[in-house]
């Protein structure tokens, strides 16, 4: 999926701190033990590794002393994560020192050579001292509840990965989430989102406090004007817009009936908005006006769809009634590569057991089941003027379903996850799907209101619940799962 046209970490690349730990009396006890302890840390810093990410290895952090040092240079680094991993027994004051001076999330890797001891081997080897050095090898379950206790005492989140140093398919995948959650916490830190227009006028759900997204997510907020989006439209030259409607002729499935005038409009407004988000260096962008009848900021307004769609494409999604917080949601699915597409509910099909859902305005065309499809409409349900349109059903497969809710200065995220499923749709130039979600379309709707989220969400493709909880856990924000 193409990603970040601007608004996004620049050259600022992801940072992951690792370093092992192990007790500095033993290495002159156990011939070998150090130098085969300090190879695991190498392993994990191989798994660690990734395009665009940048891996700060301290090696094997063996005294409190040097786990003062560490903290000093995870800081100076400035790393966004931390993976510890436990080599072999290990003080506690060899932790806290390091991690509590980083002041970043740490996950703790309880991993040990291979599944298990060979205890015939082992015990043919009869010289205690290299049996004991042996089983310390294989020792790194030892220390971890009491580093657990002092970061649960020490006001620490504790997050924790239990398994096999190789070959062992759960470490992997749960090292890819957290390195992923940490990718797409990194993006929101970065992020600029662009605010252009006004609320829905009535809708009290979508009212957001742009402090606590701030807060929680780390975004820079920025007020765009809708005057220089109009002033960047008129400056145009025909050869800018030429080049947009070939764009709409190669992505989308343009409707015979969509009038040559309305395409070369839409097309006028999806370049003054390309040009207004690489001005500001936006990442993500919410909208909405009214204007009067007649003004050249209505004419902007009710052209802005098939532009609004490209960009969301892109990644920079935009959400329209002004809903910020679906757009920290869209923006966070489409980190994660799952898309991100604005949505609410439509109704329910009780007979088939199926929620269905969509929106009118822009959608996220990357995630659609096949081709966009263009229609002309005579008018906008509930917002101003005419044009044309988008019309789409998100991919089939497996679906996830992100809100980002606000609670009494809080920020949460609510999530579900359920399928995308074939059948009739509501042919009416809206973005509209048919989703199918294990408990049952009747209890799926009633968990979900119950959470208290807006009446917008973002539906984004795969199943990646167990990411938007790692992401929570290192943004430490509550997350709520219905399905």
């Amino acid at each position: 999926m193409d990603t970040a046209i601007s608004g996004q970490s620049g050259n600022r690349p992801l940072k992951v701190g690792l370093f092992g730990i192990g007790l500095e009396a033993y290495w002159s006890q156990f011939e070998g033990l150090q130098a085969r302890l300090q190879g695991y840390v190498d392993t994990v810093a191989a798994k660690l590794a990734r395009p665009g990410v940048e891996i700060v290895n301290l090696g094997l952090v063996d005294s409190p002393q040097k786990a003062v040092d560490a903290g000093h240079q995870f800081r100076v680094a400035d790393v966004d994560l931390i993976f510890l991993y436990v080599t072999t027994y290990a003080l506690s004051s060899t932790v806290l020192p390091a991690v509590r001076r980083a002041g970043v999330p740490v996950v703790i890797l309880n991993l040990q050579p291979t599944r298990a001891i060979d205890y015939d081997a082992f015990n043919r080897l009869k010289d205690r001292t290299r049996m004991t050095g042996e089983w310390l090898a294989y020792c790194a379950a030892c220390p971890v509840p009491e580093i657990a206790n002092v970061f649960i005492r020490s006001g620490i989140a504790t997050h924790q990965i239990t398994g096999v140093l190789e070959g062992d398919d759960h470490v992997d995948a749960q090292i890819e989430d957290w390195m992923e959650a940490a990718r797409v916490a990194h993006i929101m830190a970065h992020n600029r989102l662009g605010v252009m227009g006004h609320y829905y006028g009535g809708m009290l759900d979508i009212y957001s406090d742009l402090t606590a997204q701030s807060a929680a997510f780390g975004t820079v907020v920025d007020f765009i004007e809708i005057d220089e989006l109009a002033q960047i439209r008129r400056d145009l030259d025909s050869a800018e817009i030429d080049t947009m409607l070939a764009r709409f002729a190669a992505e989308f499935d343009i409707e015979p009936a969509c009038e040559p005038a309305e395409l070369r409009r839409a097309a006028a407004t999806a370049a003054a908005l390309f040009e207004l988000v690489e001005r500001h260096q936006i990442g993500s962008l919410a909208y909405f006006y009214t204007s009067v009848p007649g003004h050249e900021h209505e004419d902007l307004i009710s052209s802005v769809i098939l532009g609004c769609s490209l960009l969301t494409a892109a990644g920079v999604p935009v959400a329209g009634e002004y809903e910020i917080k679906n757009a920290q949601a869209m923006k966070i699915m489409d980190a994660f590569g799952a898309g991100g597409s604005f949505t609410e509910y439509y109704g329910i099909d009780f007979d088939d057991d199926i929620v269905l859902m969509g929106h009118d305005g822009p959608g996220h065309t990357k995630i659609a089941q096949g081709k966009t499809k263009v229609r002309p409409l005579e008018v906008y349900h509930g917002k101003v003027g005419k044009g044309v349109s988008v019309e789409m059903s998100v991919r089939h497969g497996p679906v996830t379903l992100l809100s980002v809710i606000e609670r009494a200065g809080k920020v949460e995220l609510l999530v579900a996850e359920g399928q995308s499923v074939p059948g009739p749709i509501l042919e009416i130039g809206n973005t509209n799907s048919r989703y199918r979600f294990a408990q049952g379309a009747r209890a799926f709707t009633e968990a979900w209101n119950a959470a208290g989220p807006a009446h917008h969400c973002a539906v984004g493709v795969g199943h990646i619940a167990g990411r938007l909880e790692k992401l929570a856990r290192l943004l430490d924000i509550k997350m709520t799962r219905v399905a």
